[in-house]
């Protein structure tokens, strides 16, 4: 059998029985349309910041970065040694004036430990307060509570912004003759101006936090934003408090916030309608990145909502906690459009 040389023609109108495909054949016109994708946005950043404050190191790491410190210490000094050595065998005056510098130095040094000491203190005191207050409203000791109050009157006593609420406390507290009532009138003429402080800049890092992480295009420039957002924005609400840190209680007070909101299981997108507010929107129906940014930034205003319950030194009772929606509503109103479905 002689085969053909020529093109070999399929007719695509029949199917191999020879019936015809015409009356079943589809047009682009007729077609089912195609699926649309959305990519969910997961707050990349925001949990890659949690990861790094709640990882606890290794035993290995641990030893490592001890020795480490050990070397370069020991190395450190016997440099030192040896190059004050070569000084005074120079000039006995340089040697001087390099000890003179160095003394200096370590005098400086000394004041950084001084105020990383006095910043712990202070957190420790905003603690004790919150704990005794705590005791107190569980016993309704009112004792206890007037300690609490007085300690708190003298914490504020050179806070400007309080002095009207100081007066009204001091001349209403002793009208009270219950524990619960007492705190709450302190909660309500005292907290109250240091809560709104603390919503503004929780706002204001939220909004901060969304904006580079849906502009700027760079990798892990979302990741150092919002740590560096959420480190400033626990420091702020420490100080509005009255537990100014330095840089070691700022990293310390930031672990112990992360780890409130993991145990307590506020870190998950989802709950109390976050997911509703960042995710629906019709920006980030449309770009991931401003989904992302929406995201990052409505966690951060959850970290800043755990900051002042940690750093409060009186847990809300008269006052309520603040929403997270009403905070993140607030902050991204007019930022990337509404906010509302």
């Amino acid at each position: 059998m002689k085969k053909s040389k020529g093109p070999v023609l399929i007719d695509l109108e029949t199917d191999a029985d020879g019936t015809s495909r015409k009356a079943t054949s589809e047009t682009p016109a007729t077609a089912p349309p195609v699926p649309e994708v959305i990519e969910v946005p997961t707050g990349r950043a925001m949990g890659t910041v949690t990861r790094l404050a709640t990882r606890r190191p290794s035993v290995l790491g641990r030893w490592f970065w001890r020795l480490l410190g050990a070397i370069i210490s020991f190395g450190l000094s016997l440099w030192t040694w040896d190059y004050l050595s070569g000084l005074f065998a120079r000039n006995t005056y340089l040697g001087y004036g390099a000890i003179v510098l160095l003394g200096l130095f370590l005098l400086v040094c000394l004041g950084i430990m001084m105020r990383e000491a006095a910043a712990f203190a202070r957190l420790r005191k905003l603690d004790e307060l919150k704990k005794t207050a705590q005791t107190a409203l569980a016993t309704a000791d009112l004792t206890r509570a007037r300690k609490v109050t007085d300690r708190l009157i003298l914490l504020y006593a050179e806070r400007d912004e309080l002095k009207w609420g100081r007066d009204k406390l001091t001349e209403q507290r002793n009208d009270q003759f219950d524990a619960d009532g007492l705190l709450g009138l302190t909660e309500t003429h005292l907290l109250a101006p240091l809560d709104g402080a603390a919503r503004l800049e929780i706002e204001a890092a939220a909004r901060r936090v969304a904006t580079v992480t849906a502009i700027v295009p760079l990798a892990f420039a979302d990741v150092v934003a919002a740590l560096t957002s959420n480190l400033s924005m626990i420091r702020r609400i420490a100080e509005i408090y009255g537990g100014r840190s330095g840089i070691l209680g700022n990293w310390r007070l930031t672990r112990t916030v992360i780890t409130h909101l993991v145990a307590t299981g506020a870190v998950a997108v989802g709950d109390d309608l976050i997911g509703t507010i960042a995710g629906g929107g019709v920006l980030s129906k449309l770009s991931r990145r401003f989904g992302e940014g929406m995201i990052n930034g409505a966690l951060t205003a959850r970290v800043g909502v755990a900051a002042m319950e940690v750093c409060r030194p009186l847990p809300f009772g008269q006052l309520k906690r603040p929403s997270v929606t009403s905070i993140i509503q607030r902050a991204f109103t007019g930022l990337f459009g509404s906010t509302r479905n």
